[in-house]
């Protein structure tokens, strides 16, 4: 290791994402110490974290991305270089109940960071304190902010901006934010829009580990609607890599959309799920794709999303590793674990 360790602010590092980053992170760049503040939520939790438990470079905070005075003691305490924002409330479902939250958060928060950041790194407009010139705000963000695809087509970065949920409007609402500090203040600002991700550690509510419950529960698996609704399909590896090359590599102010080119129906996805458990663990008799039930759709559920990431394939070298069948097997397996000990 070469020069004095940088301290690094990560928001939401307990989370699905973000824990699988800071694990990678500290591991890969022994120059950084992260500073991991979690409000740890319904969302979040320290047992994302149990292989770094006692690493010396990783320093857990509990607290609120919003909390003002706490976010600007971290800045100053820590002498924070860089910020990676992961935090943010992110189910769509719960933000149809509950906008309030998604608002307080995801932009309310994001402002909060963006304050700090802009305070403990520039001395005004487009002028950086000296010493802090190359500090930067990774901010990240959703392809739901673009809205809905047809049949056709794929999000770019240069896509126009449709949400259509309070969720995706909140994403929207601090994508353009941190735009803002950029083009006002010169803030070093990049902004990465993900597809649906998939891998360990994704909180049970989401719809891979839910289907994976409810079959090896032999319970019914809910799917929206029809099934016909598409998603592309993004390792949480292979994202947590694309994150890392954009916050080392990625050009101030710019954009990058992350994607895999790994379109799935719902159901298609379900399906390929059971038939992933009929090998892992066949039932008595029949297969888990008897166990899916079509359901009520999702208010102003977005028919399709899919991601053009030749930017960020072309700019920065990013590639993914491995074939979605493998991966989506690592992940059932890694949820059968979780749910058998559970059950323990």
């Amino acid at each position: 290791m070469n020069g004095p360790v940088k301290s690094i602010l990560i928001t939401g590092g307990a989370g699905f994402i973000g824990a699988n980053f800071v694990c990678y992170f500290l591991n890969k760049h022994p120059q950084y110490r992260i500073i991991n503040l979690d409000k740890l939520t319904y969302a979040g939790s320290l047992g994302n974290l149990c292989e770094i438990k006692d690493n010396p470079r990783h320093i857990f905070v509990k607290g609120d991305i919003a909390d003002q005075s706490l976010v600007g003691s971290l800045f100053k305490d820590h002498d924070i270089r860089g910020v990676i924002h992961f935090a943010a409330e992110s189910h769509v479902d719960n933000s149809i109940h509950d906008p309030k939250s998604f608002i307080e958060t995801n932009i309310v928060g994001t402002f909060t960071l963006l304050e700090a950041a802009k305070k403990a790194w520039l001395m005004g407009p487009h002028a950086p304190k000296s010493g802090f010139e190359k500090c930067r705000f990774h901010h990240i963000s959703t392809d739901e902010v673009y809205g809905e695809l047809g049949a056709e087509g794929k999000f770019r970065e240069d896509s126009a901006y449709a949400p259509n949920s309070p969720y995706s409007a909140s994403k929207a609402s601090s994508d353009f934010l941190v735009r803002s500090y950029h083009k006002t203040y010169g803030l070093n600002g990049v902004i990465s829009n993900c597809s649906n991700n998939y891998g360990p550690k994704q909180h049970d509510e989401k719809l891979i580990p839910t289907i994976i419950r409810k079959a090896l529960n032999h319970e019914n698996i809910p799917i929206y609607g029809k099934g016909k609704n598409i998603r592309d399909w993004l390792y949480v590896m292979d994202h947590v890599e694309a994150i890392d090359r954009i916050y080392h590599e990625g050009q101030n102010g710019q954009s990058y959309v992350i994607g895999t080119n790994c379109e799935q129906t719902n159901l298609g996805l379900a399906t390929v799920i059971c038939e992933i458990l009929d090998d892992l663990k066949p039932m008595a008799s029949g297969s888990h794709k008897d166990l899916m039930t079509f359901v009520k759709d999702r208010p102003g559920h977005d028919f399709r999303y899919a991601i053009d990431a030749t930017k960020l394939k072309n700019e920065l070298g990013w590639r993914t590793t491995g074939t979605f069948q493998d991966h989506l097997r690592e992940t059932v397996l890694w949820y059968m674990r979780k749910y058998q000990t559970r059950k323990a």
